[in-house]
Formats: C-alpha cells, structure tokens, sequence
C-alpha cells in the first residue's frame, strides 16, 4: 500500500522547459499588446490636450481683440478730441482708442481716452499675442488684419499684407482677423505641410515642414463706432 502512494508521488509530471518558454512568449506578446494599446491611448489622450489647450489658448485671443475691434472709436458723449479711432492700421498690428472708462475704473465714458483700456495696441511680439505690452496668448504663429472700406464690395486699404497710410485711416469701416496658432509641444506622428491664408486668399504663414499641429481662425469684424 505504501509502495503504491509512492509511486503516485514520484510519477506527477511538471510542465517541460517548452512548455515554460510558449507560456513565457505568451505571456510576453500579451503584455507587449496591452502596453501598445495603453501607450497609444496615452498618446491620443496627450494630443488632444495640447489641441484643446491651442483652441482655448486661440479662442481666448479672438474674444478680446474682436470685442474691443468692434467698439474701437466709441465716443458716447460726441466731445472727446481729437476722434477716438483707429491710430496704427499695419497687417500684423493695430493700435485704437475709444470712450468708455472714466478717471474711477468704474467704466463709464468721461469725454476723453485716457483711462485704462481706452487706447489699446495689439501685436504679435515673438509668439506671444501682447495686448498693450502684456500677453494673452502663446504660441501665435501669425496675426493678419485686413481693413476694409465701406464700399459695395469693400475695398482693401492695405493690398498685399502692406499698411494702411495714415492718410486712408478714416476710410476704416470694418477689419478681417485671421490668426493661426499651434500647439505648444510637436507631434512627431505628423509633418504639418500646410499653408495658411487670410480671407483674401493671400498666404500668411507658407508650409513650415515641421511636427506642430496648427488651427486658423478668421473672423469679419463690423467697426460700429468708426466716424459716425
């Protein structure tokens, strides 16, 4: 009877060195898998982070410079001199006054411009969208302005991405914004060969060739207040 457990005991087979090496392999394509697919989902995930941040990051300049652009010469009182307006009207900058603070910040129109945010510049210094020497946006590729007259059609005072003559500043009845942003970080997955236009076809940022991800806005911003 003892001979007979014994012999059961010493007959138990293991797993053989193959057997181990197929289950190890196995074990290791599994593991190889779920990396790859968490490693992919970490990298969408990251990518659309940096996209949803230079849309937030685009959007957040757009509101600024489309809400003050269309305000921009307001003078409620008719007394402020000389006319509140637009000062600098260049493609990649614009400078303008308007009425409507007063000497206690309580934003109320005193009859001049020379309270807080009523005399405003805006232009792209490095990539960084600066609003009367502060920034509030990063990573601006280009800031296009065309200006239009009041025509039927419009007529561009500044052809080409040139400047409006000082002299045609009192034509300025509306302004086309176009702005191209780009993420913060690169994405080697891509190689960003698109070019960029504003509203008049005019290209104003060629093919980079590089591993940035990039968006365009464009709006058409109706000057309310300019020589009314």
């Amino acid at each position: 009877m003892k001979h007979g457990i014994k012999d059961k005991i010493t007959n138990r087979s293991g797993f053989s060195l193959v057997e181990l090496i197929v289950a190890i392999l196995l074990s290791m394509v599994a593991m190889t898998a779920i990396y790859s697919s968490y490693f992919t989902q970490v990298k969408s995930y990251t990518v659309q982070q940096q996209v949803v941040g230079m849309q937030q990051n685009v959007r957040a300049a757009f509101m600024f410079l489309e809400r003050e652009i269309r305000i921009a010469g307001c003078d409620p009182s008719g007394n402020v001199s000389p006319e509140p307006g637009i000062l600098v009207a260049n493609a990649n900058s614009i400078q303008f006054t308007m009425d409507i603070n007063d000497n206690s910040n309580t934003y109320n129109f005193d009859g001049d411009v020379l309270d807080t945010d009523e005399n405003v510049t805006y232009i792209l210094s490095g990539d960084d969208l600066q609003r009367n020497g502060t920034a509030i946006a990063e990573y601006i590729d280009v800031i296009d302005f065309v200006y239009l007259t009041n025509d039927s059609p419009p007529v561009v005072l500044n052809p080409g991405g040139t400047n409006v003559p000082a002299a045609n500043l009192s034509l300025i009845r509306s302004v086309e914004l176009t702005i191209v942003a780009r993420t913060e970080n690169i994405d080697r997955d891509i190689n960003n060969s698109q070019s960029f236009s504003n509203q008049q076809g005019m290209v104003i940022l060629p093919a980079q060739n590089d591993t940035y991800r990039r968006r365009r806005l464009t709006t058409h911003i109706k000057c309310r207040n300019l020589f009314l």
